[in-house]
C-alpha cells in the first residue's frame, strides 16, 4: 500500500531568482534533487500573473502569491517537501513572496551581462520579428514589458535587440537584489571556478547536506563563461555597456 504524503505543510521554502539565462534553472534543479528538497520548476500560473502581481501592493501581492503557489503545491502533492521555486519572473515580486512564506529563503544567481546578452540573441525572444509566446503565454517580441521603466516604452521598441536584452538583464538583477537580508547572492562563475566554495555558502545559508550539493553543482557548463568577447560585435557590446555598465561595474564585471 503506498504511504499517504505527511499532512504538515513545508514552510521554509526556496526561491531561486535572477535574469532569464543566468542559471536559475540548472540551480533550481540541482537544489531541487537535494534530499529532502522538490524542485517545483517555473510555476506557468504564477509566471503568467506575476505582471500583475507587480503592481500591486506588497501585502496583496503576497496573498495571491501564496494562494497560486499552494495550489499547485497540494495538486503536486508536494506541500510536504521543501520545495525549490525558480521562476526568474519572482524576482520583481520577491519581497511579496518572502512576505507570503516567512520562513523561506532566496538565492539569486548572477552571471556576466553580456553572457546573458549572448544568450538572449540566441533564443531570439526579444527579437522585433518573433511570434508567439512563452510557456506562460506571455508574448515574445520588442514590446515594452512590465519591467521596462513606463517613461522608456518607445526607447524599448526602437533599440537594438542586443539593448533589449542588456536592459532585461539589469531589471531582474536589479529587481531580484531587493531584499538582501534574506537573499544569498552568487555568481554562475563562481560555480564553474570554485563549486566546492560555492556549494559551502550555499549549503550553510540553506541548512543543506554539502556533498550531494557539491556534486550536483559541479555540473556547472563552462564553456559559456566569457562568450561575449567572440560572440558580440562591438556595436553590441557598445550597446550592453551603454545600458547596463554601472551594474556591471557594481557586480565586478566592467571596470
Amino acid at each position: 500500500m503506498r504511504a499517504r504524503p505527511s499532512l504538515k505543510r513545508e514552510a521554509s521554502l526556496i526561491f531561486v531568482v535572477g535574469s532569464p539565462r543566468s542559471g536559475t534553472t540548472f540551480l533550481g534543479s540541482s537544489l531541487g534533487a537535494q534530499p529532502g528538497l522538490v524542485d517545483l520548476g517555473e510555476v506557468k500560473p504564477l509566471k503568467a500573473m506575476i505582471p500583475q502581481l507587480a503592481r500591486l501592493p506588497e501585502q496583496e501581492a503576497a496573498t495571491r502569491f501564496r494562494r497560486t503557489l499552494e495550489v499547485v503545491r497540494q495538486l503536486g502533492l508536494a506541500g510536504h517537501l521543501r520545495g525549490v521555486e525558480q521562476t526568474p519572473e519572482t524576482s520583481f515580486v520577491l519581497a511579496a513572496a518572502l512576505r507570503a512564506y516567512p520562513a523561506a529563503r532566496a538565492v539569486h544567481i548572477v552571471r556576466e551581462g553580456r553572457d546573458v546578452v549572448c544568450s538572449l540573441l540566441e533564443r531570439g525572444w526579444l527579437a522585433a520579428d518573433r511570434p508567439g509566446s512563452d510557456d506562460a503565454g506571455l508574448a515574445y517580441g520588442a514590446h515594452p514589458r512590465f519591467w521596462v521603466e513606463p517613461e522608456r516604452a518607445d526607447e524599448f521598441r526602437s533599440a537594438s535587440e542586443a539593448r533589449r536584452a542588456a536592459w532585461a538583464w539589469r531589471r531582474y538583477v536589479s529587481a531580484a537584489r531587493a531584499v538582501p537580508e534574506r537573499t544569498l547572492e552568487i555568481h554562475y562563475e563562481e560555480l564553474v571556478t570554485e563549486p566546492r566554495v560555492a556549494a559551502t555558502r550555499v549549503a550553510e545559508y540553506l541548512a543543506l547536506e554539502l556533498e550531494p550539493l557539491a556534486e550536483s553543482l559541479s555540473k556547472a557548463f563552462d564553456r559559456s563563461v566569457g562568450r561575449y568577447m567572440k560572440d558580440l560585435t562591438p556595436d553590441q557590446r557598445a550597446d550592453v555597456e551603454e545600458e547596463a555598465g554601472a551594474l556591471l561595474r557594481e557586480l565586478g564585471y566592467l571596470d
